[in-house]
């Protein structure tokens, strides 16, 4: 990775294209409270996936600004060739509005499914390798956007999540989102077999903290975003059940799929951005169940 500024500094303004999803949202609040001037773009102001949006785009964005990319079709929406060319085509929206008016810097939010699950150890070194639509998508993105910020001249930084976990998660994925909102709401957790599949679950907080660093540094470059901590979910759920204010039962089910583990390097993130250090599963998930119990 390579920071273009030396001092960081906040950018003149920030465009968020993505309007209700979990990140996006994050990013708004946080960018809110720094007092950035800021500009968020959903689908209901600007259909990404619409080729004739590439113009309005351009009109809207200013030289200057930093944009992040925070916009897809997640698979809950669809899985299907439909859904990957729709997002195909926001990428091509905003790749065009770039090389047509190029502005300051570009943040891609990707995804680890661009690695493939036979890959137990990732870190920015490891080959993509996706082997399901929504890591092909994302990958597919990566290279259509940063061929079109080379040809823009405009710093280009893909951030890489794993399981982003936290307070307004919009998913309900296996494990920390899905094990608080269930002992809430049912007060059980269900585990597919023993839990015993490893995962790293980096906190929602975590990821707008090195987005903002990414964005007053105008970083370029590849980062996986993650805590460096893989853990089982037979852990995680225990995490909650103790977290919970009453009694929590934590059920085993039948797996739909073999136990897969799968822990990401961190050398690269401390390497850039050596004074971050990332917030422990303990009090991620302590704050979670706080504020979903306040709510």
């Amino acid at each position: 990775m390579a920071h273009q500024n030396k001092v960081a500094s906040a950018p003149d303004r920030v465009v968020i294209l993505g309007k209700n999803g979990f990140v996006p949202s994050a990013l708004t609040l946080t960018f809110e409270a720094l007092g950035w001037p800021l500009l968020v773009l959903g689908s209901d102001s600007l259909d990404l996936t619409q080729p004739a949006s590439a113009e309005s785009l351009a009109k809207a964005i200013r030289p200057n600004d930093a944009v992040v990319m925070a916009s897809a079709l997640t698979p809950e929406k669809g899985k299907d060739i439909t859904t990957l060319i729709r997002n195909l085509q926001m990428a091509q929206t905003v790749a065009a509005a770039l090389v047509a008016k190029p502005w300051a810097h570009l943040v891609y939010y990707s995804s680890d499914s661009v690695y493939g699950w036979d890959t137990s150890t990732i870190s920015e070194s490891t080959a993509p390798s996706p082997d399901n639509l929504y890591g092909v998508m994302h990958l597919a993105r990566e290279l259509a956007l940063r061929e079109a910020a080379k040809k823009a001249d405009v710093p280009f930084c893909i951030l890489r999540p794993c399981a982003i976990y936290g307070t307004g998660d919009t998913h309900n994925a296996y494990g920390p989102n899905r094990f608080v909102r269930t002992a809430f709401s049912n007060g059980r957790i269900e585990l597919f077999g023993s839990g015993e599949d490893t995962r790293d679950h980096v906190y929602i907080a975590d990821v707008v903290a090195i987005t903002q660093q990414v964005l007053e540094l105008r970083t370029s470059g590849l980062l996986n975003l993650a805590s460096g901590n893989a853990v089982a979910f037979e852990k995680v759920a225990g995490i909650v059940q103790g977290l919970m204010p009453r009694k929590i039962a934590i059920v085993p089910v039948a797996r739909v799929a073999p136990a897969t583990h799968r822990a990401f390097s961190t050398a690269a993130r401390a390497t850039s951005f050596p004074e971050f250090s990332p917030t422990p599963l303990s009090d991620g998930l302590a704050r979670m169940v706080s504020e979903h119990h306040a709510n």
